[in-house]
């Protein structure tokens, strides 16, 4: 195995440890703080690296653990996330970019209506681009349970947004 750096292979992470954070307390100043205390954990565990069959899936999990657990804390999990997080392209005539923004808010708000294993998993396939396996190590689970928990929270979004465009439920 090769020589694991703290600069060249776990500093680089952050962004995605921000991201998997903000997915779960859905506050930027908590994720922040979450992808600190990450590194220090992590860094505290250095002697352990060689130990570890992926680094980056043991930040991820570290990261995961500590964003849950301040979420339950403060009860963050029933925050919106905002819809300024995306871009909208300028390429688009003012009335599309509204209907894109009203969709992509409305998508947002049926994301943050998942149970938070399932929001967790989407960003972690979709945004992340994990592998079905990476993920299943990291929520510690089985490569068919994140499959299922993937499918229904997709049919989910997909049954929710249908109804709500087709009838405004």
């Amino acid at each position: 195995m090769q020589e694991i750096s703290f600069r060249n292979d776990i500093l680089p992470l952050k962004d995605k440890l921000y991201r998997l954070a903000l997915r779960i307390t859905l506050d930027s100043a908590e994720a922040e703080d979450i992808v600190q205390d990450t590194m220090i954990r992590v860094w505290n565990k250095r002697e352990e690296w060689k130990q570890f069959e992926s680094v980056e899936a043991y930040c991820l999990t570290v990261a995961r653990n500590l964003a849950i657990d301040r979420s339950q804390k403060m009860d963050a999990q029933h925050e919106e996330l905002l819809p300024e997080m995306q871009e909208i392209s300028d390429a688009l005539r003012p009335d599309e970019q509204l209907e894109q923004q009203e969709q992509l808010t409305l998508i947002h708000r049926l994301i943050n209506d998942l149970p938070e294993k399932q929001r967790t998993m989407l960003q972690l396939r979709d945004v992340e681009e994990k592998s079905y396996k990476e993920i299943a190590e990291i929520m510690h689970l089985t490569e068919e349970q994140v499959k299922v928990n993937l499918f229904r929270a997709r049919q989910r979004i997909k049954i929710k947004y249908n109804d709500i465009i087709r009838y405004g439920l």
